[in-house]
């Protein structure tokens, strides 16, 4: 049995990793590495032009909850944008989903560092909060209500909570979210046009959009660092959505990728190809990303998004006296220790 312990990363292209990765610690307090490793990706090469192309990455989070960022940059080429201004209802990764202590207040802590906010505090189906900020690059995140903290700091941000996600057909994408991934739980499913979206590019324009929760909590070692999440999915309804990763390669600027933590990946290996959604990567065993190790495997939902996930192997835990942790000599649904992950924030990178 697989078990999904939430949402490891959402991983973002970028032709500059110091650049934004400083941009990413100021405003949204993503300032602790797990890893910062600069290799090949022999693997990957499906979705790199059958080239093995270099790069570097850092895998960031924030110690005060959420998932993390995976910022990715190509070495061996220059990092390619789409080729149109993705607008609401293509298919893809459209925004990142982050999670916030005070909404309010990080509006005002953007608004004075003049960072560009594509909305204003609108209300949600759902009843709560949020806006939406655009990075340097053109990245757009949803800044939420946050729900499942685990611990205090000094940031009014927290980690990734999820994404919204272009959909074709809404009912089709289900049969990954929902029925694989376990998002079982509707928040709302509204079809119209909405207030909070007015401000994105396409917000004006009629859509369906549905939240989706898990009904129950996530296990594993990291599911309390990494706590709730939701993922929204948005269908056009009068406009024929563009791929946003059309005619470009993974690692290209944008989102490139949803990374679940997991638990058991030969059965949800299993059970993803029963669902209709084999794996399209797999590394099949446990691979080394210098500073962590882990068997990693990718599938498409049904509009050839990205979704990968991780079985985590080994973890630096205070990578300056050497201490790593091998998740495979524990019970695997048992969270670790907050002490232990708290250990990590040792690591911090100060500005």
């Amino acid at each position: 049995m697989y078990h999904i312990t939430g949402i490891q990363q959402i991983g973002i292209g970028v032709p500059d990793i110091e650049a934004i990765w400083r941009w990413y610690r100021t405003h949204f307090g993503m300032d602790v590495p797990v890893f910062q490793e600069a290799a090949e990706a022999p693997l990957m090469t499906k979705y790199t032009g059958g080239v093995v192309q270099s790069r570097t990455a850092t895998l960031a989070i924030n110690m005060q909850g959420g998932g993390g960022f995976e910022i990715w940059q190509y070495t061996s080429r220059g990092t390619e944008p789409p080729a149109f201004t993705p607008q609401l209802g293509d298919t893809g990764i459209f925004a990142g989903r982050i999670k916030s202590r005070d909404v309010v207040k990080s509006y005002q802590a953007m608004q004075r560092a003049g960072v560009t906010l594509r909305s204003e505090i609108e209300i949600a189906p759902d009843g709560w909060r949020h806006f939406f900020v655009q990075d340097p690059l053109g990245n757009l995140f949803d800044v939420v209500e946050g729900h499942g903290w685990f611990s205090k700091g000094d940031h009014h941000m927290g980690g990734p909570s999820g994404a919204l996600l272009g959909v074709s057909d809404i009912d089709d994408a289900r049969r990954l979210y929902t029925d694989l991934l376990g998002y079982d739980v509707v928040q709302y499913d509204e079809t119209g046009t909405f207030a909070d979206l007015a401000g994105l590019l396409g917000g004006d324009k009629p859509v369906r959009r549905m939240l989706l929760t898990h009904g129950e909590a996530r296990k594993g070692g990291f599911s309390e660092l990494f706590g709730p999440s939701q993922i929204e999915l948005v269908q056009a309804v009068d406009y024929t959505p563009r791929r946003i990763f059309q005619d470009r390669f993974w690692g290209d600027l944008g989102f490139i990728h949803l990374c679940f933590d997991i638990v058991g990946m030969g059965d949800l290996k299993a059970a993803a190809e029963q669902a209709g959604f084999p794996f399209v990567i797999d590394s099949d065993s446990s691979f080394d990303m210098g500073e962590a190790a882990g068997r990693f495997s990718y599938v498409e939902d049904p509009d050839g998004t990205l979704i990968e996930f991780v079985e985590t192997h080994k973890i630096p835990i205070l990578k300056k006296v050497g201490w790593y942790l091998d998740l495979r000599k524990r019970d695997p649904l048992k969270p670790l220790p907050k002490w232990m992950l708290k250990t990590m924030a040792l690591s911090r990178v100060k500005d």
